[in-house]
C-alpha cells in the first residue's frame, strides 16, 4: 500500500483508515496564527455511505487506496446471488443479494451496473443513474387530475414503487432517477 501525507490529499481520493475504506469528500489546510497547522477533512465511508468530519496535524500519514469502477452487465439473480458479467473478459461474478440491498429494485436483466472496488475488495454495486421503465400498476388518472405537483404511487416493471404525476396510466414509459427514486419524465 502507498503511504501519503495530508499534502497529497485530493477530492475523491481513496483512503484506508482502521481497515475501512473511505473517499475524501473535501479538505482544508488551516494555518492558525498560533500553534501548528492542521487539516480539516470530510470522508465518506464507502460501505455505509456515512460522511464523517475529522481533523489531523498537517503532514500526518495515511494509507492510499486505488478505487476502481468496473462497468458490468447484470445477467440474472437466483434468489441468493446476483450475477454480473465483465464486458471485456466475459468473466461472471456472483454478488450476494443482501450486499446489493435496496439497489436491487433498480436492476433489470441486461442493464449495465457499476461495481466499485477498493484494491480487490468489492465495496458496492450501483445501478445506472437513470432507467427507462414501464408503469405496470397504478390507479387510473381521471379527467381533470392535472393539479400541479400532485402525485400518486406507481409500480414499475422492476418492482420499485415511484411517485408519479396524476395523469400517468398503466403501460406508459417513464424515466426514473435511481439515486433518489424520483420520476424524471414521461417517454
Amino acid at each position: 500500500m502507498a503511504s501519503i501525507t495530508t499534502a497529497d490529499f485530493r477530492n475523491g481520493m481513496g483512503l484506508k483508515i482502521k481497515d475501512k475504506y473511505y473517499t475524501i469528500v473535501e479538505f482544508q489546510h488551516v494555518k492558525p496564527g498560533k500553534g501548528g497547522a492542521f487539516v480539516r477533512y470530510k470522508t465518506k465511508d464507502l460501505k455505509t455511505g456515512r460522511v464523517v468530519e475529522n481533523t489531523c496535524n498537517a503532514g500526518s500519514k495515511f494509507e492510499s487506496v486505488q478505487l476502481i469502477t468496473n462497468e458490468m452487465q447484470y445477467l440474472y439473480n437466483d434468489g441468493d446471488n446476483y450475477y454480473f458479467m465483465d464486458m471485456t473478459s466475459y468473466e461472471q461474478i456472483a454478488v450476494p443479494a443482501d450486499f446489493i440491498g435496496d439497489n436491487s429494485k433498480w436492476l433489470r436483466e441486461n442493464d449495465n451496473a457499476q461495481l466499485l472496488y477498493a484494491d480487490t475488495e468489492l465495496l458496492g454495486v450501483n445501478p445506472p443513474m437513470f432507467i427507462e421503465a414501464e408503469v405496470v400498476e397504478t390507479v387510473p388518472g381521471a379527467k381533470g387530475n392535472t393539479v400541479q405537483g400532485a402525485t400518486k404511487p406507481a409500480t414499475i416493471d422492476t418492482g420499485a414503487v415511484v411517485q408519479v404525476p396524476m395523469y400517468l396510466n398503466e403501460g406508459e414509459r417513464i424515466k426514473v432517477d435511481t439515486r433518489t427514486g424520483e420520476f424524471v419524465q414521461r417517454l
